[in-house]
């Protein structure tokens, strides 16, 4: 276990009065500014509730290195354009506590910004040094790992010294080797599998990590195999470090264990699980036959306005085959499943992210985690075998607060037992999808 992680060592001075952003009439109080050694934490206005991490010491003009920002009018002010999005109440209450270094552990409902809290407070505290990993995040999926790293390299934008990879399986090991040997990054994602095996043979050292980050911890920790896998990677990282983890389904088994990895964290739960379905997600079902599916399915397609949707269906083969069938029904679809190789998979998945095909078929492998903003509909073709998937594929539409809908086909009794679930554990009441429905219930305005 590790010890409780010291608070990293900065000097702090509190300002000596209300500072004013120039070009708006937006203060922040004295009594919640603070500078650390490279950057200073104005917090947060009390009606407006956002967090700015700023350079110190520079102009105005030239401040801002990342940012969850009022709005875009008062920061054109500043004549920058960063990367720029509203903070969620889970933000506010993680982020400036995981920047002091505090272990966290956080259930939020999918799409409120959790990997923000990892990737801001972690770019905040690394202190990056040549040939050293300071930072370790471990998902469960190539895509997810793919996906935070490219967030690093995001936020990081106005860090040119620190240096983010990602490894995973599926591609040759001595790249990755080389890789290390040549361009040691500060920061490393990647799944447990491919992680261990470099660290294993000594080629991924692990001895300086500071921070200790599992996305989608209850996915990793609930399979006896992976979890031995983060046990054995963790025990080759240094004794006294920051633990954070995040997912949006965190069941009281679970939570233990987790907490086995930490010391006095942070704990913040949705234990009304009420509260985990998104508000803005319209939620439907379709009672049919199996043989009526793909007719149903074409219907909608035809009748639904939409951007982007995922289909979800239970295995490679239906994704194939029904990849295949919307495509001989002229709608341009993509698929991602395990059987496609490591490059083709990510391929198609920046296909689909970049908005060059608007229809993915998948399987459970990108219902965890995956952040495409213009998905705003979900549906799911095949029941998922459980509530807590259900909530995971759903929350691919509707993210971050924006509306969105999802409709499931219910084809047998066991489909409408996991549909009685989702409503008794969610406290939601799904209605049959009507025959007509208000395109602005779903359509982003």
């Amino acid at each position: 276990m590790a010890p409780p992680p010291s608070p990293p060592e900065r000097s702090r001075r509190r300002a000596t009065s209300a500072s004013t952003v120039p070009g708006s009439e937006t203060s922040f109080s004295s009594q919640s500014c603070f500078v650390l050694s490279r950057t200073a934490v104005l917090s947060i206005h009390p009606k407006v509730q956002f967090l700015l991490i700023l350079h110190v010491g520079a102009e105005y003009g030239h401040m801002v290195t990342l940012s969850i920002i009022m709005d875009q009018d008062t920061f054109t002010h500043w004549g920058a354009a960063p990367i720029s999005f509203g903070s969620t109440s889970v933000q506010h209450e993680c982020i400036p506590q995981a920047i002091l270094g505090m272990d966290v552990i956080c259930q939020a409902k999918s799409g409120m910004g959790k990997t923000a809290v990892f990737v801001l407070s972690s770019l905040q505290q690394i202190d990056p040094v040549a040939g050293q990993v300071a930072a370790l995040v471990l998902c469960h999926t190539r895509e997810l790992a793919y996906q935070i790293c490219h967030e690093f390299e995001r936020f990081s934008k106005y860090l040119p010294e620190v240096k983010v990879a990602v490894f995973y399986g599926g591609v040759h090991i001595r790249k990755h080797k080389d890789l290390l040997k040549n361009e040691c990054p500060h920061i490393v994602v990647g799944t447990p599998g491919r992680i261990l095996a470099l660290a294993r043979e000594k080629d991924l050292s692990l001895k300086n990590v500071r921070h200790f980050i599992l996305d989608e911890c209850d996915k990793m920790l609930e399979s006896l195999d992976m979890r031995r896998d983060v046990q054995e990677i963790f025990k080759m990282t240094p004794h006294d470090k920051q633990v954070m983890m995040f997912s949006a389904t965190l069941s009281k088994e679970i939570r233990p264990v987790c907490k086995k990895f930490m010391q006095d964290p942070m704990e913040i739960y949705v234990d009304d699980e009420a509260k985990l379905t998104l508000h803005g997600l319209v939620q439907h079902y379709i009672k049919l036959s199996e043989a009526e599916k793909n007719r149903k399915l074409n219907d909608l397609l035809d009748a639904l306005d939409f951007n982007q949707v995922v289909i979800f269906v239970k295995s490679v083969s239906r994704a194939a085959e029904l990849n295949k069938l919307l495509c001989e029904c002229n709608f341009p679809s993509i698929c991602i499943h395990s059987g496609m190789t490591q490059e083709e998979r990510l391929t198609r998945y920046k296909n689909f992210k970049e908005g060059h095909k608007r229809i993915l078929v998948a399987t459970d492998l990108v219902g965890r985690g995956i952040d495409i903003e213009r998905v705003n509909i979900v549906i799911n073709y095949d029941m998922p075998d459980s509530a807590d998937t259900y909530l995971h594929r759903v929350g691919r539409a509707g993210r971050f607060g924006t509306k969105g809908l999802a409709i499931t086909f219910v084809s047998s009794a066991s489909d409408s037992d996991v549909l009685n679930q989702v409503q008794e554990r969610f406290e939601v009441d799904i209605k049959e999808l009507p025959e007509q429905i208000d395109t602005s219930t779903y359509m982003p305005s």
